[in-house]
Parts: C-alpha cells; structure tokens; sequence
C-alpha cells in the first residue's frame, strides 16, 4: 500500500516515530499490515554500521533490498533509519514507484544539540547510542529533505524536542490521513506512484524468448511443408506435431512464401504484446502451441 521513509539526525525520536505511526496505522478503520525495517531487524550494531563509509554502504544495502523484497499492495512498510542522504531517499522512492504504491516522508526535525544531549543520555542508561566521533560525522553529513524534491514529498515534520511524540501528534495523524484516504476519480490529495520503464526490472528472458519463438515457429512451418507433402490434394486436419500440442487443420495447401509471411507477422505481433502485456513465451512448447492457434485462426476456413 505504501512506503513510509523516516529521517532526521541521530537520536532524534525516529524509531519512536515510527512505532507510533505504526500504532495509528493499525487504529484505523483499514487495519493495514505494518512493518518496520530498521537496523536491529538485522541485529546490526549502530556504531559498526556507521564506522566508515563502506560499513555504512553495506547497510544501506541491506535495508534497501529488504524494502525491496517487502513492498506490496497489501502492506505499508515503514523505514526506520538515517535515511539522511538525499540520494538514498531518491533510491527507496524508485523502489515506491517501480511497486505502484503511496510514498512520503517523516522528517523528525530536531536541533542537534537536543540530540547530543538525548545520545548522552542513552549512553549513561546503557541504552544503544552512538560514538561522539560516529556521532558528529553524521550530524555533519545530514541532508535535510525538500518537500520541493519529488523524492521528498509529501513531507510531514514533527518537532519532537518541542511537541514530544505521540500517536495523536499533528504529523502523524496527517500522515495517516494520506497513507488510509481512499483514492478515487476525483481524488487530488493523493499520489499513487506510477511504475515507468525506468524503474522496472528488465525481462532478462526477452532475448531468449525471441530465440525460442524464432526458432520454435521455424519447426512448425518445416513440419507443416512436411505433412503436406505427405498429404497432397486434401486439407490438413486433425494432424499433431506432438503430444500436447494444438492438432493442424488448414483447409487447404499453404505454400512456403505465405507460411514465412505468417510466421513474421506473428513474431511481430507477439513483441508488440509483451510491450504492454504478458511477457512472450520463454519456452519452444509454449511458443508452439500459440504459433499453431494463430495458424489455425488465419487458415482454418482459408
């Protein structure tokens, strides 16, 4: 249903953030299925994750590809992370996109000192915090997200360090609000992402799929000239190229010029299908077996 990114600075409330949204989400009247992806999912210990920059490109990518594997029509996966790099929001708002679903981002706005202080804290009570070193460099490298970037928005900012953090906070109840509203014709407020060919998996299947229909259709035609060699003078009916494959009833004979126009025309029109459908026949039996019902179609009452 949706995606749901989290950001702001370390120690900044983001998990409590998402916990109550997450408890506002299933509130409400849909009941939806929630899930938070976050580091301790993976049992990932923050300090190491954020070590240097190819622990914390590591990590990125395991979030990234478990978003992935998540995102679906029947749930709203809500990431709870840094997620302070603009680059990486426009990454997980592809992911949103390629998946059809709703987008939008938590932005939990806190001054850093509020975080020092709440990192300190959690350091003297023995709770998960972060290196003073760790700590800084991150404060540093945060980029603020833009409700004007299409991967920013719609933006809802909470204040924890003024309002706190609660299921009934003004941000989090918008949010709701836009993750729930049922979208219709004449709905404005609301944006489905839709997937384009940029954001799509490639079929790797196409090139073999031309190979097997290019050389599937090439043996029913040669078998075709055969069995009407063996049959000259009548129509070709009832005959089987193999088991489990249409039977050939042609009313009359086919010459070879107008099998290989037919065959053409065929391939061509299974490409321009799979543009906008199914994907072709990745399989010689299958290619086959709708080869033989084309022919069938254009030739039975020839």
């Amino acid at each position: 249903m949706a995606l749901v990114v989290i950001c702001g600075q370390p120690c900044g409330g983001k998990s409590t953030s998402a916990v109550c949204l997450a408890e506002a989400l299933k509130g409400t009247e849909l009941k939806p299925s929630v899930r938070i992806i976050d580091e301790t999912s993976f049992h990932l210990d923050r300090n190491q994750s954020y070590a240097d920059m190819p622990a914390e490109k590591n990590l990125r990518g395991v979030l990234r590809s478990e978003v992935d594997r998540s995102l679906s029509k029947d749930n709203i996966v809500i990431v709870d992370s840094l997620n302070s790099i603009k680059g990486y929001r426009y990454e997980l708002w592809c992911l949103a996109r390629a998946a059809g679903i709703r987008y939008c981002v938590l932005y939990c706005d806190v001054e850093e000192n509020h975080c020092r202080k709440w990192n300190a804290e959690r350091k003297e009570r023995g709770e998960a915090s972060y290196d003073d070193k760790i700590f800084e460099d991150l404060v540093r490298r945060f980029e603020k997200p833009d409700r004007r970037n299409r991967w920013d928005f719609p933006l809802f900012e909470l204040w924890p360090s003024r309002d706190g953090i609660e299921s009934s906070s003004p941000a989090i109840l918008d949010a709701v609000l836009y993750l729930t509203k049922k979208v219709d014709s004449k709905t404005r407020d609301v944006k489905v992402l839709q997937p384009t060919i940029a954001t799509q998996t490639a079929r790797t299947s196409e090139a073999n799929s031309l190979y097997e229909i290019d050389r599937a259709t090439q043996e029913v035609i040669t078998a075709i000239v055969e069995a009407q060699s063996q049959t000259i003078g009548g129509p070709m009916t009832g005959i089987t190229l193999s088991q489990g494959l249409p039977t050939i009833n042609i009313s009359r004979t086919i010459g070879l010029p107008e099998l290989r126009r037919l065959r053409r025309t065929f391939i061509k029109l299974t490409g321009q299908t799979s543009l906008s459908g199914p994907p072709p026949p990745s399989d010689a039996e299958s290619a086959k077996r709708m080869f033989l019902d084309y022919l069938n179609r254009e030739l039975g009452s020839a």
